[in-house]
């Protein structure tokens, strides 16, 4: 699979490291995506069991057979903290939290109205203009990450559809930003029936460096 780095794999499944700009899943607008590259480079075709947004980097697994993908689909399933599923994100986003670490729980609205959301962070570096952050969800909401970032004044950078458009516009013309800087970086999945667990990661794309500039 050119431009996509395979991280893992065993008889169960693929871990890959997604770029950013490429769909997870295919439909009517869309050209490439992972799904369907996997289908025609893999046989029998890979099953999804969990997404991430087209504009997010980084880890995502796909299953290898229906027995290995109804499995997977459980332990990423909402509910009882996933199972023991622990998915950390690096994002850049503007200014500096108010607090070194803590947890967002606000509601966000959605298909079946406004839902609880809960996202852990922690402030890893900052150069007084921009921070870098590690953060857990604790739910899974669509945009969560993003919108709850944005809600608190620190939206990360490169988010069009969340985010400071000037600051955006300034950066994408001094720093050349073109992508939204929010990365699945660890991916840890405990496999008890299985006798093992998986602990992998992925270091963010080069255009993450924007800390230092």
């Amino acid at each position: 699979m050119k431009n996509i780095p395979l991280l893992f794999e065993n008889d169960e499944c693929i871990i890959l490291n997604k770029p950013a700009g490429l769909p997870v899943q295919g439909g009517e607008k869309v050209g490439a995506s992972l799904d369907r590259i996997l289908a025609a480079e893999r046989s029998p075709r890979p099953l999804l069991v969990h997404r991430l947004d087209k504009d997010t980097s980084g880890l995502i697994l796909v299953a290898k057979n229906r027995e290995a993908a109804a499995r997977f689909s459980a332990l990423f399933a909402p509910g009882k903290s996933r199972r023991g599923i622990i998915k950390l994100y690096l994002a850049v986003c503007a200014g500096r939290p108010d607090s070194p670490e803590g947890i967002i729980r606000e509601e966000l609205s959605g298909r079946r109205g406004f839902q609880n959301a809960e996202t852990s962070y922690r402030l890893l570096e900052d150069n007084g203009r921009f921070s870098l952050l590690e953060l857990e969800l604790g739910t899974g909401r669509t945009h969560q990450i993003r919108r709850h970032l944005s809600r608190r004044g620190n939206p990360i950078l490169g988010d069009d559809k969340y985010g400071n458009f000037a600051l955006n516009k300034e950066l994408r013309k001094t720093m050349g930003l073109k992508r939204l800087l929010l990365h699945s970086a660890r991916l840890v999945i405990p496999l008890p029936l299985l006798g093992y667990s998986l602990d992998i990661s992925a270091p963010p794309p080069d255009y993450f460096q924007l800390l230092g500039g």
